[in-house]
């Protein structure tokens, strides 16, 4: 076959792969052997959706080896069309390794890699893409070194390119993720950002450009520069996947759920994004759909452990004794990751604890649970300290002296204290009151609590003492500011379920001083165990050893009981047990507390189909029981470390030790 005849072929594939075909195949009537008509016949069968004989033509085309780059790339896209992403893998390094600049096969393959949660490769790739696209010879040097990881250098490059060039708007564009990669999030986002209004058709600036914002806690307008993105191209899966971690982000996880779906269309094979799919539908309360999912995942990749956990984690599933048999076969297995022996310790744990076998219980949750302490840097007195330090500072006088600071606003309903607690539980009975919108576990505080840290003063607290009135405004107004793209039902008032923020209970008071505290407790040996057979998702660090979460525990008490003293009435305490046994009586005392009027929704509170993303996700869902008050007394005979760091705490509750 000609060059001619092969050039003539290859250009009718993309406008009449038809008419390709037959070219194609007329030229191997003369030549059969002819690798480049043998591709453009491929691509032309896969173009018309004849899948297998695509197949049949360039599996055996690119198995020969140091052939058509086509071969390689069109087998990679046939795979992907039947569904077999992983399948597609080999092919399309093997069509980048013969041509480095075909840019579609680089931004398939980061595609894929990022899907299946190789972040570094897929991160490799997409770099490459863009070294293949770039048309700019004066460019090529600098995204090189920055796909290297040599940032400094091509930061230096760029200067000098953009000192004589000011306009080349690829240059504005390698410059903008030069600052993001150094982590200069703010400068990364004010150079993209005018790179992409002198530029407004120029994609790869703009999704740039909502990844810093993504990255900089500003989930809100990251989604609408990817909305313009998709609403081009709405096929593109790196910008889908950044839209479905968004949605996530602003708790919207119906729309996340729903946007992951078309993704594993794209890859339905993928175990990590079945993984990621269950946890979006048991968020929204979809539990057989997530148990599919998470089988489908078992399916794909027996060794998916936290698949495992996963359907553990669920209050009403029950593994087979086959399923048993292969998640202990999966343990003994040589070269097993600590994480993922962790996730298989917790499981069995739980399927012991739903046999009633508590020492065989025990015993795996222990191995889990060391396994995680072993990865992890906690240090209790840490905690203790920050504990102290907010004792010291935040005194009588102190909050007297900034009486009236901060944002006036009353929306906030902090509700806060252990993990594990009922939090769940209180913040989904407030959430079915009609001026009430329930949100999520927010960061928003802990990110300004951040903040403070690094300011001049000593440790966290610390800075508080010297901050200007003007910034304890600011910093409420910015935190009413970040949650307002989690609120969408446009009620008055909203929760942030972080119990975390239990450490921030002044900063809070300081900047949000209308703001109402909820504290939510629960007995201790209840709570410790609870915490204690939790193989939390985000991982608190304390919660991986008995004495560490007596101790966090007894602090956490402690400085409860110091707020109380120094601002009396403030905290709204709710005790666990009190609520399972009086819910009526309980939830009338905390809408007083929070001056609204009872809600009789508020007492079916489990018929609210709102997204819940804790552990508590089902029980929630289920009228109030009492059926979980005891479950720790079976496991009493192992609890002395827990009970020795808790001290005074436990014989006093539900009070604070004298």
């Amino acid at each position: 076959m000609s060059s001619d005849a092969v050039k003539q072929a290859m250009a009718l594939l993309g406008a009449d792969p038809a008419a390709a075909e037959r070219a194609a195949r007329a030229a191997l009537e003369t030549a059969p052997d002819d690798r480049d008509a043998l591709a453009v016949l491929g691509a032309a069968l896969r173009a018309q959706g004849d899948l297998e004989a695509a197949l049949a033509v360039l599996q055996p085309l690119a198995a020969k080896g140091g052939g058509s780059w086509i071969a390689g790339f069109e087998l990679a896209r046939v795979r992907l069309a039947q569904g077999r992403s992983r399948d597609a893998l080999d092919p399309l390094r093997a069509a980048v390794n013969l041509n480095p600049g075909l840019a579609p096969a680089w931004r398939l393959l980061g595609d894929i890699l990022m899907f299946s949660g190789d972040v570094a490769g897929a991160q490799v790739a997409y770099d490459r893409m863009l070294i293949a696209a770039i048309r700019d010879p004066r460019l090529t040097l600098a995204a090189e070194a920055l796909a290297e990881g040599r940032v400094d250098q091509a930061e230096q490059q760029l200067r000098a390119v953009l000192a004589a060039d000011p306009a080349a708007m690829a240059g504005v564009h390698l410059f903008g993720e030069v600052l993001a990669r150094q982590g200069r999030l703010a400068d990364a986002k004010t150079v993209l950002a005018q790179c992409v209004a002198q530029a407004p058709g120029f994609d790869p600036a703009r999704q740039s450009l909502a990844a810093v914002l993504s990255a900089s806690g500003k989930p809100g307008p990251a989604l609408a520069q990817l909305d313009r993105l998709l609403a081009r191209d709405p096929n593109d899966n790196r910008n889908r996947m950044m839209q479905a971690a968004a949605l996530t982000e602003t708790g919207d996880f119906a729309g996340a759920a729903e946007v992951t779906a078309g993704l594993l269309r794209a890859f339905p094979d993928q175990p990590r994004g079945w993984l990621i799919h269950g946890h979006g539908l048991r968020t929204l309360g979809r539990i057989d759909e997530a148990i599919a999912a998470w089988r489908r995942c078992l399916q794909l990749d027996p060794g998916a452990s936290e698949a495992h956990w996963n359907l553990a984690n669920l209050k009403t599933y029950r593994f087979t004794a086959e399923d048993r048999a292969a998640i202990e076969a999966e343990l003994a297995r040589p070269g097993l990751a600590p994480a993922d022996a962790a996730n298989l310790h917790f499981t069995l744990g739980k399927l012991h604890e739903d046999a009633r076998q508590p020492a065989q219980a025990f015993d795996h949750y222990a191995q889990g649970n060391a396994l995680e302490r072993a990865r992890r840097r906690h240090r209790p007195e840490d905690t203790a300290a920050v504990v102290q330090r907010s004792k010291a500072l935040f005194t009588p006088a102190f909050f007297s002296a900034r009486e009236g600071w901060g944002a006036p606003d009353a929306d906030p309903i902090f509700i806060l204290g252990m993990p594990r607690s009922g939090s769940t539980l209180v913040d989904q009975i407030l959430a079915s009151h009609p001026a009430i919108e329930g949100l999520r576990e927010l960061q928003d505080i802990q990110t300004l609590a951040d903040w403070v840290a690094l300011q001049p003063g000593g440790a966290y607290p610390g800075p508080l003492a010297a901050m200007p009135r003007a910034d304890a405004a600011r910093l409420g107004g910015d935190y009413l500011d970040w949650t307002r793209i989690n609120r969408r039902q446009g009620q008055p008032r909203f929760t942030d379920k972080a119990p975390w923020n239990v450490l921030h209970i002044g900063l809070i008071h300081l900047i949000l001083p209308r703001a109402r505290i909820i504290d939510v407790r629960r007995h201790p040996l209840a709570c410790g165990w609870s915490v204690y057979k939790q193989h939390f998702a985000q991982g608190w660090d304390f919660s991986y050893d008995l004495a560490d979460i007596g101790r966090y525990y007894a602090d956490y008490v402690a400085l409860m009981a110091h707020i109380d003293t120094v601002l009396p009435g403030r905290v709204h305490r709710v005790i666990y047990e009190d609520l399972v046994a009086d819910t009526e009586g309980e939830v009338r005392r905390l809408l007083a507390y929070l001056d609204l009027p009872f809600d009789p929704a508020c007492l079916s509170f489990f018929d609210n189909p709102r997204a819940v993303a804790t552990p508590s996700s089902e029980q929630v869902r289920r009228p109030i029981s009492t059926e979980a008050l005891d479950h720790w007394r079976a496991f009493e005979p192992w609890l002395d470390p827990l009970k020795a760091a808790l001290g005074p705490v436990l014989d006093a509750y539900p009070s604070a030790p004298a």
